[in-house]
């Protein structure tokens, strides 16, 4: 019997079409099966927008459940109502703490250097050319708390156009929104993504934006590639990890080289971050490994 879900959306669970996005994915997913099948665990892809038959499952690994921000109040409820069913991985707490972004701001308390930032409330009448000058911040990025492949993410030049206020008046209308001084090496040195699996590194790539955007997502053209971080950059991953009140069994750990030249973390990926095993098929035996002595041979 299978005992583990692994957790995807319903346009990737039996796509007709397979481009190379989708390829990716069912190549990823496969690799996670494959490693947790030498390990005598069976496993499953089922969307998390259609969950007919989780019940089936004892536990359930976040893999591609990409659209959550897009169907942020079904997912809030798939969580609530599966989560004291089955076992979640990463589990229900760590996942709903890392749906808000507000998490940057609970690190940076910790120690952990970030891009500065700034929460606005949702309904807030802030003037955002104001806070510019106050700030000495020539461009900013505004982003929703809750968000995902860069979704509602603006690049904005300061002082705002009229245009650009009425943007922001809309989105923070909506929802809380944080604004981060605009980091200008995303341009020129790209995002490094560290895969951090139990508490340590596995491997790592190199995000880059194409040309005339700053989105390093290749859902927006960015290109990926192999990257060997060096001890610096594997040392701050995982002193983030380490600053957790918790202990997650897979993590990305995104980083920047911020405008002081100092290392930054920008995103901390819980929820269902991309791995890329395809670039580094051993970190999915580590993956596989670990959801055996953590959750089938608990010490």
């Amino acid at each position: 019997m299978c005992k583990l879900a692994l957790l995807t959306e319903r346009r990737y669970l039996k796509p007709k079409q397979k481009n190379w996005y989708i390829q990716n994915i069912l190549k990823e997913d496969l690799l996670v099966a494959e490693a947790l099948s030498n390990l005598n665990i069976k496993s499953k892809r089922v969307a998390w927008d259609k969950p007919d038959n989780l019940g089936d499952f004892k536990f359930a690994l976040f893999r591609t459940t990409w659209n959550y921000f897009d169907k942020l109040n079904e997912f809030y409820e798939f969580l609530k109502t599966w989560g004291s069913k089955i076992v979640f991985i990463n589990p229900y707490e760590q996942i709903v703490w890392n749906l808000n972004k507000q998490y940057l701001l609970e690190l940076s308390s910790k120690g952990i250097n970030i891009p500065a930032t700034i929460l606005i409330k949702r309904g807030d009448s802030i003037c955002l050319n104001k806070l510019c000058q106050e700030k000495k911040w020539s461009e900013i990025i505004v982003k929703p708390c809750v968000s995902a492949a860069a979704w509602e993410t603006y690049r904005l030049k300061c002082p705002l156009t009229s245009k650009q206020s009425q943007l922001f008046q809309g989105l923070i209308a909506k929802q809380d929104m944080l604004i981060q001084s605009f980091q200008k090496k995303i341009l020129s040195f790209g995002e490094i993504s560290l895969m951090i699996i139990n508490g340590i590194y596995s491997h790592s790539v190199l995000k880059r934006a194409k040309s005339g955007d700053f989105r390093v997502q290749d859902d927006h053209g960015g290109t990926v590639t192999n990257y060997q971080a060096n001890h610096l950059e594997i040392d701050f991953a995982e002193r983030i990890i380490g600053s957790l009140d918790f202990s997650p069994t897979y993590a990305r750990v995104d980083l920047i080289v911020d405008n002081n030249g100092d290392l930054a973390l920008s995103e901390l990926e819980l929820i269902e971050p991309e791995m890329w095993f395809r670039k580094n098929v051993p970190a999915a035996n580590m993956l596989a490994k670990t959801i055996k002595n953590r959750y089938f041979n608990p010490g």
